[in-house]
């Protein structure tokens, strides 16, 4: 698609600009174009999403119920692209637990996403979770990652959650058993052959993070719950803070420069659902670089524009932990803003009714609905692209 955006406002340089937008050949450009007005409207940097799993729903509606991976993949892309995220890493389980977060299920996962992206809309990539207590599966992990070129993982320890569950609530353990497809006693018999791995986890992980390094991927830590903790994973190289629990350790990953990941729902909801610590605290504290999906898509713009809303952030700086702040944390310069040449992943969103009318990912329309969908296809643009269904 070749086009000149024309009367809309641009978030561009850290500030929004009534100025046009070029787009050809699937970047930003500078060529004069066809023009297409967007009056009334904001042109935004694509959304970023660096953990969600709401994806998970699409794969099993009920626990009881799943369906084909490649189908559920289609519903997923258009959910996405209809709530202005142009790139987003899904974060799939890597876990003792088995069943859908299982190795097994995030191998097939992969192979199933790496079927899809030549019909995808927008830019689909995998965050594995990674549980600590896997020391078994250090060559199929990279094996993994090398075969489906994942660029991001996380560490995560659920062993204490588990076990506060068996000590707490034994009908709630059964519930996560079923969840898992599997009896009660089965999954304690998972939780025990991971435990009597604790010797085991802190060389695991430390060639992990080595192997990690070499392979050029991403790398942080879930969870958080202390200084401690986050120096910890800091020294093993895992140097993005996600969910932080306490601000003790969102202050340590300020400290040593690392970035901190918080939930957008948590932001819009006006705390966290687990009753750990307010991401707007976090916010507040300048201690949050970027706000991630974590269940709900939708959560990513509504948090911006609350925080731009209410006063918290500048509209430049609160678009920013949606899209150039996460661009930045993984190392992707040519995402997350509107600079001359980078892609064209761009949300273009009412100015009135502050609803995303539209999403382009790679110059390509992802994503078109009202008015916005009306201005777009009836220009008279010469190399009209749609995202292949």
């Amino acid at each position: 698609m070749s086009l000149r955006f024309i009367n809309a406002t641009i978030l561009k340089d850290n500030e929004l600009q009534d100025r046009s937008l070029s787009i050809e050949d699937g970047c930003i450009s500078k060529g004069p174009l066809t023009a297409v007005d967007m009056g009334g409207y904001f042109i935004l940097p694509g959304i970023i999403d660096l953990h969600g799993d709401a994806f998970e729903r699409h794969i099993a509606p009920r626990p009881k119920a799943p369906f084909d991976i490649r189908s559920a993949l289609r519903g997923v892309d258009v959910e996405l692209a209809a709530n202005g995220v142009t790139t987003a890493w899904m974060a799939h389980s890597w876990s003792w637990e088995g069943g859908r977060r299982s190795p097994g299920h995030a191998i097939k996962f992969a192979s199933a996403l790496r079927a899809y992206r030549k019909n995808a809309k927008t830019n689909m990539r995998i965050q594995l979770r990674c549980e600590t207590h896997t020391t078994e599966t250090y060559d199929e992990l990279i094996a993994c990652l090398e075969e489906f070129k994942i660029d991001y993982v996380i560490f995560n320890n659920h062993l204490p959650e588990a076990q506060d569950i068996i000590a707490r609530d034994l009908d709630a353990f059964g519930a996560w058993a079923a969840q898992v497809g599997k009896t009660s006693d089965e999954h304690l018999a998972c939780i025990r052959t991971a435990e009597a791995q604790e010797s085991l986890v802190h060389d695991h992980l430390v060639s992990l993070s080595s192997a990690f390094d070499d392979m050029n991927i991403r790398y942080g830590s879930h969870d958080d719950a202390s200084s401690d903790m986050r120096e910890y994973y800091a020294l093993l190289g895992a140097k993005i803070c996600e969910f932080p629990t306490t601000l003790e350790a969102a202050k340590t990953a300020k400290q040593m420069n690392n970035p901190v990941l918080m939930g957008a729902p948590n932001i819009v909801r006006g705390g966290s659902q687990s009753g750990n610590i307010s991401a707007i605290d976090l916010v507040r504290a300048d201690l949050c670089d970027a706000l991630v999906s974590d269940y709900y898509y939708p959560a990513l713009s509504q948090a911006a524009l609350e925080l731009w809303q209410t006063g918290e952030l500048s509209f430049p700086k609160a678009w920013n932990l949606i899209s150039k702040n996460p661009a930045s944390i993984m190392g992707k310069a040519s995402i997350g803003s509107l600079d001359y040449g980078m892609h064209a992943d761009l949300v273009i969103m009412n100015k009135e009714t502050l609803q995303i009318e539209a999403t382009m990912c790679g110059g390509r329309i992802a994503y078109a609905a009202g008015e916005a969908a009306n201005r777009l296809f009836e220009a008279p643009i010469p190399k009209m692209s749609v995202a292949a269904e």
